[in-house]
């Protein structure tokens, strides 16, 4: 009896104990629930924009091919519609009416003295070494109708000269299609070489997108784009034109967008292009698995005992609430999304639902 109760007050201790040790066990709080979604191949839509100017496709400048002579009329302005071969401007060709007018009279002498050259060879003919009249002599009847020919062909090229250059003196346009820009001014002096006009050949113009490096491989000419103009109007293009180089100052390189003839097209004016045709399936995964400090972009991993790892990461394309992943994790695997602020390295967690997002 005296032993029973020596040993009652031990058990009593170690019942105490264990009971303590169970509550603690109690009070432990249990993993933090996150939802996570796994990275994997996925087709990005080619989501993306880029801005960029409007352009003519074929911007075709005139310029006068002869230089001082006055500008005597300008016949068509700013944003007119031309065809090819319409007058433009026509030069005074005062200057060439009287050089083509002595041009004429020295065709018809130079003419005058071939047609008596011609007959006096024509006196001699067959008279060769017959005595009647000196072989020198004859000879030289020949040469005078032969320089006198070459002569009037003188005469008719210099005059022909004249008239082309008559004919210059009027400015068409060589193509059909709207004056962007013109500068001619009646009674200025023409230049060789200035420009008069500015002409959108077939009233063709396109989008010149700037497009990032990430992003051209994805590209293909034929690719369908939708089209933003500033005034809030949309428009269907298809990509005509993928650039071959790319800027050393801003990484970027270029789309050339072919669009429909319109009058509200503004070469000059400012657009925006989104690419609609999806991509090739890259490694992706949704936007709210990436987080960003100071270090950069990362993404919470769960190995197979639910355990959280930090790993950096490299992004690219971002679309529908998709991101590309360039370099970090690979297929399969999970990362967190929300939770993730309440987690550190080597947490381990509890997947919200027990399963993994697709």
């Amino acid at each position: 009896m005296i032993h029973k109760l020596r040993l009652a007050p031990a058990l009593y201790l170690l019942l105490l104990a264990a009971c303590g040790g169970h509550e603690e066990k109690r009070k432990q709080p249990p993993p933090p629930m996150v939802t996570v979604a796994r990275v994997d191949l996925r087709s990005l839509d080619g989501g993306f924009t880029a801005s960029g100017r409007l352009i003519p496709r074929e911007e075709v400048a005139i310029a006068p091919e002869l230089s001082g002579y006055r500008i005597a009329r300008v016949l068509v302005e700013e944003d007119a519609q031309v065809r090819a071969g319409q007058v433009l401007a026509v030069l005074d060709d005062a200057l060439l009416r009287s050089q083509i007018a002595q041009a004429r009279a020295q065709l018809t002498q130079q003419q005058v003295a071939s047609d008596r050259a011609r007959m006096e060879a024509a006196r001699v003919a067959g008279l060769d070494n017959q005595g009647v009249l000196a072989q020198e002599a004859i000879d030289q009847r020949r040469m005078a109708d032969r320089s006198a020919q070459a002569s009037v062909g003188v005469a008719r090229a210099q005059l022909d000269d004249l008239l082309t250059r008559q004919q210059r003196l009027t400015v068409r346009a060589p193509v059909a299609g709207r004056v962007l820009q013109r500068s001619a001014r009646p009674g200025e002096p023409s230049a060789s070489g200035t420009v008069l006009f500015t002409i959108a050949r077939d009233n063709l113009v396109e989008l010149n997108a700037e497009v990032p490096e990430v992003a051209m491989g994805t590209l293909a000419t034929g690719d369908p784009v939708k089209v933003m103009l500033a005034s809030g109007a949309s428009i269907d293009g298809r990509i005509r034109l993928l650039g071959a180089r790319v800027s050393n100052q801003t990484g970027l390189s270029t789309a050339r967008i072919a669009l429909p003839v319109r009058r509200d097209l503004r070469p000059g004016g400012f657009a925006q292009a989104r690419f609609v045709k999806a991509s090739a399936a890259v490694l992706a995964a949704p936007e709210a698995a990436v987080h960003y400090d100071a270090d950069g972009a990362y993404m919470l991993l769960l190995d197979q005992r639910d355990r959280v790892h930090r790993v950096a990461v490299r992004t690219g394309r971002r679309t529908g609430g998709m991101v590309e992943i360039l370099s970090g994790p690979r297929r399969g695997d999970r990362a967190v999304l929300g939770g993730g602020a309440f987690v550190l390295e080597g947490d381990k967690v509890r997947i919200a639902g027990g399963k993994t997002s697709a």
